[in-house]
């Protein structure tokens, strides 16, 4: 059998999985689960702490998406993540990294469309993808095209998203396309 680790996010995604097997009785189409984990804002020791929660990320992401799969219904669901910030590019004094504009995120899901959307910045201090002398990478796709691509999977309407996302008219591509 698929184990879910005994973790904060491990168990948040094992029940998930237990709501989405009911799904039926519950006479629910479609729904929205919220899961988070912490621990991220690394000021010290970066390196050390990365290795463990990046690990622990994977392993209750991976039980959650072989059990979905197991029961049929991995393409029904899409998995998605979002952080309200990054980390500079370099070293603090404590070997950790500090607050920055922009961050990573990653979907998964039968929908999902494998892709990079958005360009990796030149990790280069100082460069033109600095917004500082640090390593504040200037983000080049917004938190409203990736929002607005999982409205649209979700089913909303273009005059939904407008209203959801009204900055996304400053955006010459709208929504993305990996879903």
């Amino acid at each position: 059998g698929i184990t879910f680790q005994n973790t904060g996010l491990g168990n948040q995604l094992r029940q998930v999985a237990q709501i989405m097997a009911v799904q039926g009785s519950l006479n629910m189409n479609r729904q929205i689960f919220f899961a988070g984990t912490g621990g991220f804002d690394n000021h010290e020791n970066l390196v050390a702490a990365q290795n463990g929660l990046m690990g622990g990320f994977d392993q209750a992401v991976d039980a959650f998406m072989k059990t979905l799969e197991a029961r049929g219904q991995y393409d029904k669901c899409t998995l998605f993540t979002e952080s309200e910030f990054n980390r500079t590019g370099d070293a603090n004094g404590t070997n950790g990294t500090d607050h920055a504009w922009g961050s990573h995120c990653f979907a998964v899901g039968g929908a999902v469309q494998g892709g990079t959307h958005g360009t990796f910045p030149v990790h280069q201090l100082n460069t033109g993808d600095d917004a500082g002398d640090r390593g504040y990478w200037i983000p080049t796709t917004s938190t409203d095209q990736y929002g607005a691509t999982l409205g649209r999977w979700f089913g909303a309407t273009d005059m939904q998203l407008a209203s959801v996302f009204p900055n996304l008219v400053n955006f010459p591509t709208g929504p993305l396309s990996f879903v």
